[in-house]
């Protein structure tokens, strides 16, 4: 699967780290371990288009929200996070 990272350009996913679900909200520092609990481990596996965080560990070290459907594993959007659309911050 190649990954097209924006500032790299296609890359093979042996140079990223994956970094996890881009959708998962956490609960706040002080909250229950109950709560904390349930944030870790009960979590649905989607099975569509889905929201990750990638980390390009081994390139330009840039952290990317990838837009990727777990089906096919093709892959919609890439877009570096803490950048918006039109590349401003």
């Amino acid at each position: 699967m190649l990954i097209p990272c924006p500032a790299c350009g296609p890359r093979e996913t042996t140079e990223f780290v994956y970094m996890g679900d881009a959708s998962v909200s956490r609960p706040a520092l002080d909250a229950p371990a109950e709560m904390w609990a349930a944030a870790v481990y009960d979590r649905t596996n989607p099975l569509g288009r889905h929201q990750e965080l990638w980390h390009h560990t081994y390139g330009c070290r840039c952290i990317l929200r990838v837009t990727r459907d777990t089906g096919t594993h093709a892959i919609a959007g890439v877009a570096l996070v803490g950048m918006d659309p039109e590349g401003g911050s």
